[in-house]
């Protein structure tokens, strides 16, 4: 079927950047912006569903979805140069912002749809022509970051202080929250917006168990990520189940059985990821 195709690859795409850029929102302590950015980019799918239904016309929740979410990610870089002693603030707000903004453009348009279902939960057959090729230039945008940018990005997540000394965080972090925006609308058409983070922040979680160094990090990170993407989109098609869902569950499945390894000895429990 085409839509499988469709849903297959941009699993791929996204079983590859979302643990990657997890990869540094984890060891950074960031993980809470992916949720706040998630609620942001609902936001943008319920304006996009009424905007849909308020001039007549198809409008793709997709592309409003990144506008906002590129829109939240600029607003939590500048609440925390306005709370600068309690930066952490910027996530709750935006995500206060996103939630609301969820609701009322949610009641303007007289409530939800399968459409917008399948955008909160993932969904096989939602996947479109248009929706595959955003996902891939969102996918090489953030391949060609991550490359270029990979020396400050792992200087920024050891030695922000150093960083800061060299002016380097100023400016990283405002690229590296747009690219996280990106990578969560880039997601949630496979995983769906409520459950984006997951995919984002679980693989990295279990590669912490049977890793010792930031490069074995990223790449087993990536093997999870990949696994659980496929495991899950097979099942979800043939249990027709959610596959936002089944993603995570597989994900968290990995994670418990890392765990388990770690116990028994495949690596040693407590071992600090080193900048190798």
């Amino acid at each position: 079927y085409e839509f499988i195709r469709y849903s297959f690859v941009s699993g791929l795409i996204a079983g590859l950047i979302a643990p990657l850029i997890g990869t540094f929102i984890v060891i950074r302590r960031l993980s809470l912006i992916a949720d706040a950015l998630s609620h942001v980019t609902l936001g943008g799918i319920t304006f996009g569903v009424y905007l849909s239904s308020l001039i007549g016309m198809t409008i793709n929740p997709l592309i409003t979805g990144i506008i906002f979410s590129v829109m939240g990610a600029l607003g939590i870089e500048r609440l925390r140069t306005v709370y600068r002693h309690y930066q952490e603030l910027a996530i709750p707000i935006i995500m206060s912002f996103g939630v609301a903004l969820s609701v009322l453009f949610l009641s303007l348009a007289d409530g939800f749809n399968q459409d917008l279902f399948g955008y909160l939960f993932g969904s096989i057959s939602a996947v479109s022509s248009v929706d595959l090729i955003l996902i891939s230039v969102i996918g090489v945008i953030v391949l060609i970051f991550i490359y270029l940018m990979y020396k400050e990005m792992f200087l920024v997540s050891f030695d922000e202080e150093y960083a800061n000394v060299m002016n380097i965080n100023k400016w990283i972090h405002f690229m590296f929250i747009i690219v996280v925006a990106l990578v969560i609308s880039a997601s949630m058409r496979i995983v769906g917006i409520l459950l984006v983070s997951a995919l984002m922040t679980l693989p990295v979680a279990s590669a912490m168990r049977v890793t010792s160094s930031f490069r074995q990090l990223m790449f087993t990170s990536v093997i999870f990520g990949e696994v659980a993407v496929i495991v899950g989109l097979f099942m979800s098609f043939h249990l027709d189940i959610s596959p936002g869902g089944t993603i995570v569950l597989v994900s968290l499945a990995i994670l418990a059985a890392t765990i388990i390894l770690d116990r028994i000895g495949v690596k040693k429990r407590g071992e600090p990821i080193d900048s190798v």
